[in-house]
């Protein structure tokens, strides 16, 4: 039972009573209508107790989407249930409305639907539902709070989606109407067809064209069926924002896209994200299946404030494949970390696979570096030059170790790393 803001008031004029008519007959009168009153609501309110709650809705929502969940309220008890029900979410889920009044009538449900719009990915469970049934006159009401479990996935954003398109028509190119001019590993013939200017000499069948009056020449395709290793950098430096994203987020967004391009282009895709432990792994799903297996593991993911164990991650590599791939790293260009981490563990990562670093880059450092106005830009630009030096020097360590890198803004990453594979296939390296 709960005392409203009106008992409260009514209280405190019982009180002043005495002062005013200076009788005590007439203060037990106040809080005799008064104790009155509060039994006549109690008795009159829709007994919560007799309520029972449902779910259903959307259990699944892509971060900045919406989704709808409805609370069924049904009415167990003999009496019309008036009430005012708040259905309790955590603050990121972006619940609305907060409360909402219902009319019940015994026997009876009613649908409340809430929407949702989450500010971040993982998990949103429903906290819980309360309910208050409010008597007639306003002086008191029945409350309770109860469980009912509900749980929202927010899955990752995956704007560059809308690079996809462009990048599945370059794959289109590579596979189909443009002829891959060199030959060696990574390419596998296609077919046959006449000689034109500009083709590799190279590539002319010529026991074909000896059974033809034509030059015929071999067109080549890139090879199907590659395996393609993800792994996300979930220690540290992926907790970091640029601008208003965590470099984290960044990183799936970029590997979201190039897994779908690869399982597009025939290749297998696996995914592992790693701290100093396995957070989360994809392995062994089939093409159609590998996207949405790839967003539902990475929901949950959340940056770890501790370094990444680069010696784990290289060992859990190297067991889990045997045969050569293509590794790719999502992480960051932190001097510190690589040089104690992986810089001395990559030639045995590079001796058995094909390794690409792709890194998020800040593009307020850029801003920085061309600022001249005061004394302070000078000095912020001379720092913006200072961390620009040292991402080219590690860029170039990386690569005399044999390693592709991806450095790109937030904006840019995804496509830039999706041309970087594309590029691979061209070149027959993949």
């Amino acid at each position: 039972m709960a005392l409203t803001g009106r008992l409260a008031l009514l209280a405190l004029l019982g009180a002043l009573v005495p002062i005013v008519v200076q009788s005590w007959w007439a203060l037990l009168g106040v809080w005799a209508a008064l104790l009155l009153g509060v039994v006549t609501d109690l008795a009159v309110a829709g007994n919560v107790r007799a309520l029972r709650f449902h779910r259903e809705g959307d259990t699944n929502v892509r971060l900045g989407e919406t989704a709808r969940v409805a609370l069924i309220v049904e009415n167990m008890g003999r009496r019309r249930l008036k009430a005012v029900v708040r259905d309790a979410w955590p603050p990121s889920a972006g619940a609305a409305p907060r409360t909402v009044r219902v009319d019940v009538p015994a026997g009876e449900r009613r649908r409340v639907e809430i929407v949702l719009r989450p500010t971040r990915r993982g998990d949103r469970h429903a906290v819980t539902v309360t309910v208050r049934s409010q008597g007639p006159l306003g002086l008191a009401a029945r409350q309770l709070s109860r469980p009912a479990p509900w749980t929202v996935r927010v899955l990752p954003a995956f704007p560059s989606r809308r690079h996809l398109p462009a990048k599945l028509s370059k794959l289109r190119q590579l596979t189909g109407q443009h002829v891959a001019l060199i030959r060696g590993q990574g390419t596998e013939f296609d077919s046959l067809r006449e000689y034109v200017d500009g083709d590799d000499v190279r590539s002319i069948d010529w026991r074909a064209t000896a059974r033809r009056a034509d030059v015929m020449v071999r067109t080549w395709r890139p090879e199907r069926d590659r395996r393609l290793y993800l792994v996300l950098d979930t220690g540290r430096t992926s907790a970091g924002r640029v601008g208003d994203i965590p470099r984290l987020d960044c990183s799936m967004d970029a590997a979201l896209l190039l897994g779908a391009l690869a399982s597009r282009a025939g290749d297998r895709v696996d995914m592992l994200a790693y701290d100093r432990r396995v957070r989360a792994r994809v392995e062994g799903a089939s093409r159609t299946e590998v996207l949405p297996a790839m967003v539902q593991a990475m929901a949950p993911l959340e940056p770890e404030l501790i370094e990444c164990d680069a010696a784990g991650m290289v060992s859990t590599l190297l067991s889990r494949v045997r045969q050569r791939c293509l590794v790719v790293l999502l992480t960051e260009l932190n001097g510190a970390a690589l040089e104690e981490g992986l810089l001395p563990l990559l030639p045995q990562l590079t001796s058995r696979h094909l390794v690409m670093l792709a890194a998020v880059g800040d593009p307020r450092v850029g801003e920085m570096a061309g600022a001249r106005g005061d004394l302070a830009s000078v000095y912020d630009a001379a720092a913006a030059e200072r961390a620009r030096a040292e991402r080219r020097r590690l860029t170039a360590e990386l690569r005399t170790h044999g390693v592709e890198v991806v450095d790109a803004p937030p904006e840019d990453l995804a496509p830039a790393l999706a041309d970087a594979y594309l590029a691979l296939k061209a070149a027959g390296r993949l």
